[in-house]
């Protein structure tokens, strides 16, 4: 019990901690910048439930990364009539509902500045460049008459090598980690990247592809799933280098994968596969950096990147 001038002799008091100072001190809490604008994750593909889910856990890890970011969805061929609405129709209702809020700020008295820049900042997701995806976004946000500003694809980035080693960690067939050197029985020693895009996206692969031999100390070549004779190419280069047991891994996320593509692929080389990247954590954490790229912010600080 407490008496009126302060608590119970003898009792512990809890006293606010002292904020800590200097380099050790912790970082403030980082939000979205107010009036930040959408951020719009263009997905490819036949729209679909598991499309959808994996987007939406993609743009979830991005808003936990940066609390207070608007960010939506938007199909490449999508539908404004049904769940899957379109990249084209998301674009307007982002400029339309900045331009809703500006004139209702207005209109309640508050001095507030005519917005300015895009409404929108639309990251593909795609690893990599697919140059006919690309021509689809690039067109959406044309005919949303500039009031979008469109990032580069996800990759190459380190993240995505290790999304692709945990990946084939997954299927068995790679090691978890470098720290640990037991063997895996059914561990490859030669890894196809396989992508779509044609050759520009083989060469944008290879980078990445570089990265994830150096974690798996096994040689590993890109190759084109939508390029004939591209998978067969590669896995006889492997072969005759000395590899004796291949795998297949996707840099692909999922939705740009058409159905049986990887199937069909895994069969021309004999191998077994692993899984797209799918909603790995480092997907969003990509997107959300291409995001804050754009607008010269960093998540990891909340302060404009000099």
């Amino acid at each position: 019990m407490s008496s009126p001038t302060g608590p119970t002799p003898g009792l512990p008091v809890r006293m606010p901690r002292p904020r800590q100072s200097g380099r050790h001190r912790r970082p403030e809490p980082v939000v979205a910048p107010e009036g930040a604008p959408a951020l719009v994750l263009a997905v490819p593909g036949v729209p679909s439930a598991a499309i959808r889910s994996l987007a939406e856990e993609v743009v979830s890890i991005a808003r936990s990364e940066l609390p207070g970011l608007e960010a939506v969805i938007g199909y490449l061929d999508g539908d404004d009539a049904t769940e899957y609405p379109s990249l084209g129709g998301v674009l307007a209702r982002a400029a339309a509902l900045r331009t809703e809020r500006y004139e209702l700020a207005v209109a309640a008295g508050r001095e507030v500045t005519a917005p300015e820049g895009p409404a929108a900042v639309v990251v593909p997701l795609l690893a990599g460049p697919d140059s006919a995806l690309l021509r689809q976004v690039r067109q959406a946000v044309m005919d949303d008459g500039n009031t979008a500003e469109l990032t580069d694809v996800l990759g190459p980035h380190p993240l995505l090598a290790e999304a692709l080693h945990v990946r084939l960690s997954e299927a068995g067939l790679a090691r978890a980690d470098r720290a640990r050197l037991f063997t895996v029985a059914t561990a490859a020693d030669g890894i196809i990247l396989a992508t779509v895009g044609g050759e520009e996206a083989v060469q944008a692969a290879g980078i990445t592809g570089m990265l994830l031999a150096a974690r798996l100390a096994v040689p590993v070549m890109a190759a084109a799933l939508d390029q004939e004779g591209s998978i067969a190419s590669i896995s006889e280069q492997l072969r005759a280098a000395g590899a004796e047991q291949l795998a297949l891994a996707p840099y692909l996320i999922g939705p740009e994968l058409a159905d049986g593509l990887l199937d069909a692929a895994a069969k021309e080389a004999d191998c077994a596969t692993a899984e797209a990247l799918g909603a790995y954590p480092a997907i969003g954490k990509l997107v959300l950096s291409q995001y804050a790229s754009a607008l010269g912010i960093s998540p990891q600080q909340g302060a404009p990147v000099h």
